[in-house]
């Protein structure tokens, strides 16, 4: 499809997001497997019953176009889900991994979040008043879903995560404990 148009443009990008959110919902589910944290789980499970009503959202938008709800293929989505399925499969730690797959969602949710805010701009731009709102309900869900996935890993995932200082420690600690330890002096 040749973009020579806004209106063009905005065809396309809702070809983007909509092929977009279909892979994030295929890789949800292998992600919530992998999460160690049930509550990560949890948040991922519940994204993907909202990723289930965005795309029948989006097919709505679709129809109000006049066109079929029909995706065109996204390397950027496919680029953030290889890495973070390549990344996540590396890591033997329980709360490293959660802390990976906390990252590639939220790599996810950006890319999402700034497809939306464009997409609104355009509708407006272009007239299409009534696609404003049912896509600033997705930009709701998006923003809400990042944050509440920030607000886990800086409470919960990150500070159980091991580190190279928590490893220091822990190989320091007998001579730390010697030093500390009092002498006895020689009789």
């Amino acid at each position: 499809m040749a973009i020579s148009t806004l209106d063009d443009l905005f065809l396309h990008t809702l070809k983007d997001i909509f092929y977009a959110e279909k892979q994030v919902k295929k890789a949800l589910p292998k992600m919530m497997r992998k999460a160690s944290s049930p509550k990560l789980a949890q948040a991922l499970e519940a994204h993907l019953e909202e990723t289930n009503e965005q795309i029948e959202i989006l097919q709505g938008v679709f129809e109000m176009l006049g066109k079929p709800a029909r995706g065109v293929k996204c390397e950027a989505i496919e680029g953030i889900l290889e890495e973070a399925d390549e990344i996540v499969s590396e890591i033997s730690d329980e709360f490293v991994r959660d802390a990976a797959i906390i990252a590639a969602s939220q790599a996810v949710e950006h890319y999402e979040i700034c497809r939306y805010n464009s997409l609104i701009a355009w509708a407006t731009t272009l007239g299409h008043s009534q696609m404003v709102k049912p896509l600033q309900s997705i930009l709701a869900q998006e923003t809400a879903t990042e944050a509440k996935l920030a607000t886990m890993a800086k409470a919960e995932v990150n500070p159980k995560a091991p580190t190279m200082a928590d490893d220091k420690t822990a190989k320091m600690a007998p001579s730390a404990a010697a030093k500390k330890a009092p002498m006895k002096k020689a009789s």
